[in-house]
């Protein structure tokens, strides 16, 4: 990716294959990255201050702004999901499971969780128990896998949502874009990816304490291409702190969107009209309203105006 960027000590980098190179430019220095970005995460209390850095009071917000996203999603990818056709989610990065929780344990069937760091992911087995959390039999946390991303492979056309939040800025460019290749072939025809990051303003800026990379919406967008993944809709996380980054979400698909052409649309565009007539009307009078004598008549007439058309009206 040839973007410049910056790491937290301030060392600057031409572009992202130099700062990658640096990073994880032999297989020694790759499995230190990976050790020492879950080493950081080890270290932390299972809990939803703990997983949010400090930041547990955003909580609330995230979850609201996540539900506004995911419930455009649904209603337009998903409109006749029920009872016939159960929904099926993946949380990655999952933590403590409280994306799980607060959300997609509200609209899905069934939610897997995948998350490497071991007392997290028990932390989210206890807290999404039935007698902790009232699930239902319809509504239910499945699988808990303690994997991380750059390890892991979703079994195949399992999935309606993979949700993938707060954890791909740890893996590398080569580990974030063989993720998703595997992943496509976790997702349901139809199915789709809901991807929530922070967002650089430019370039990307490398975070050495947990060994994790925040790109730009221009950077993730290179990658979503090498991915094979298309844009089918992004919003902006609002309501947040001014000293954090800017949050954006990003829903993927596996088909690139249908595009209609400008003559297409042209074609098909319902032409607005002022009729002026001095006869009546008969023929074809469907739409719009005529009378005997000078009348003007405004009409929405869906097809093209034939040559016999224009003779008898004088469109102003």
């Amino acid at each position: 990716m040839d973007v410049s960027g910056a790491d937290t000590d301030g060392h600057e980098f031409k572009n992202a294959e130099e700062m990658w190179m640096e990073q994880v430019g032999n297989p020694t220095k790759r499995t230190q990255w990976y050790r020492e970005g879950l080493g950081y995460w080890q270290g932390l209390d299972a809990s939803v201050d703990g997983v949010l850095g400090g930041y547990g009071y955003v909580n609330d917000t995230d979850i609201m702004g996540s539900e506004v996203f995911l419930k455009s999603i649904l209603a337009e990818r998903f409109p006749f999901a029920g009872k016939d056709r159960p929904l099926v989610a993946l949380d990655c990065g999952s933590g403590i499971g409280r994306v799980t929780k607060n959300l997609l344990i509200r609209y899905f069937n069934e939610v897997d969780l995948v998350e490497p760091v071991s007392h997290f992911l028990e932390a989210a087995r206890q807290s999404l128990a039935p007698e902790s959390n009232g699930a239902s039999d319809i509504h239910k946390p499945a699988n808990f896998f303690c994997v991380p991303l750059q390890e892991f492979t979703p079994d195949a056309g399992r999935y309606d949502v993979i949700w993938v939040q707060w954890c791909i800025g740890h893996l590398t460019d080569d580990d974030f874009i063989s993720f998703f290749r595997r992943a496509k072939l976790g997702l349901k025809a139809g199915g789709i990816f809901i991807l929530k990051e922070n967002i650089a303003k430019s370039g990307f800026i490398l975070d050495k304490e947990d060994r994790s990379i925040t790109r730009s919406d221009v950077y993730y967008k290179d990658l979503f291409h090498h991915c094979g993944l298309y844009a089918y809709k992004s919003r902006d996380q609002t309501g947040f702190p001014q000293e954090l980054f800017p949050v954006k979400m990003y829903a993927l698909t596996t088909e690139a969107p249908n595009r209609i052409s400008r003559t297409k649309r042209e074609q098909t565009k319902p032409l607005n009209v002022q009729i002026r007539t001095r006869m009546n009307w008969k023929h074809g009078a469907s739409r719009f309203s005529c009378m005997q004598g000078n009348a003007t008549a405004a009409a929405i007439y869906p097809k093209p105006l034939s040559r016999w058309h224009l003779k008898a009206l004088c469109i102003t």
